[in-house]
């Protein structure tokens, strides 16, 4: 029975390499040979295993991948819809709208242009609500993480949580920071829950080798928006589209395609939920 638990999380690591680099490179063209290489599974093999743990074929997630990544540019951005074509990867805008019909039965100008139509869940925007914000250059950071795939309401976050410690202590690694860091790379309101992926990391001081089911990567500087929001993670959905329907146009930054975050600066177990504190980072140009 271990040796079968071991396995499956070697595979895990493999098949988050393969899907972290097709979040890289969605404006490039995806070959699946070469993702094959990148997984170290046989090219018999590969589709079967991708397709078991992604849920889908993996050509179909890389479309999926790229259209949901399309959906967000053209609800938060004001970046002409030809130049998102190119940039995640379609050789003209007539292919994109031909996939964004499909996907979700409406063009990408109509989407655009249609503010009230809503993929999935309307936008809850609080304009009352206060946030402490400021952008600022955030430096390259070293983290292990796991991955889960799921709601990210139902998720376990804290038994990702335990085993990341526990694989600190297994290695004699310097412990990181104490506060959790997770990498949410999909949107709800665009991708169905059972497919949103969540990174849970620990930032550490030093590099380390990936292990099993634990993973290690190093996010690359960038600028962020960063938000500081007290209350119950429930609300979060609400946060995040206030962020983005009132603070993002305000500050007049435009976004980078790539993941936010959320920092988790007390330990809900023991803190009232209307105290919890929450950093959220958006990264922007």
């Amino acid at each position: 029975m271990q040796q079968k638990k071991t396995t499956q999380e070697e595979y895990q690591k493999c098949v988050n390499a393969v899907v972290d680099y097709i979040n890289l490179h969605l404006g490039e063209e995806i070959d699946l040979k070469s993702l094959a290489r990148i997984s170290h599974f046989s090219p018999f093999y590969f589709h079967r295993i991708m397709k078991a743990f992604l849920g889908e074929p993996v050509g179909t997630f890389i479309v999926r991948t790229r259209t949901e990544a399309a959906a967000r540019l053209l609800r938060y951005s004001d970046m002409p819809i030809a130049d998102i074509a190119y940039r995640i990867g379609y050789s003209s805008p007539s292919s994109l709208s031909k996939v964004f019909k499909q996907f979700y039965g409406i063009s990408p100008l109509e989407y655009r242009n249609n503010k009230n139509f809503v993929i999935m869940k309307p936008a809850i925007i609080r304009p009352e609500l206060e946030l402490k914000h400021e952008i600022k250059e955030v430096p390259a950071r070293n983290v292990i993480y796991i991955r889960l795939f799921g709601d990210y309401k139902l998720n376990d976050y804290c038994s990702a949580w335990m085993r990341l410690c526990q694989f600190i202590q297994e290695e004699k690694l310097p412990m990181g920071e104490v506060m959790p860091y997770c990498i949410y790379h999909d949107d709800p309101k665009v991708t169905p829950a059972e497919k949103l992926r969540t990174d849970v990391c620990m930032v550490l001081p030093s590099f380390a080798t990936a292990k099993g089911d634990i993973g290690f990567k190093q996010l690359a500087t960038g600028r962020y928006a960063i938000f500081l929001y007290k209350g119950p993670y429930e609300h979060l959905q609400a946060v995040y589209d206030t962020i983005y329907g009132k603070y993002i146009p305000e500050m007049e930054c435009s976004l980078r395609d790539e993941s936010s975050a959320e920092r988790y600066l007390n330990n809900p177990a023991d803190t009232a939920p209307e105290e919890l504190l929450t950093e959220i980072y958006i990264p922007v140009e």
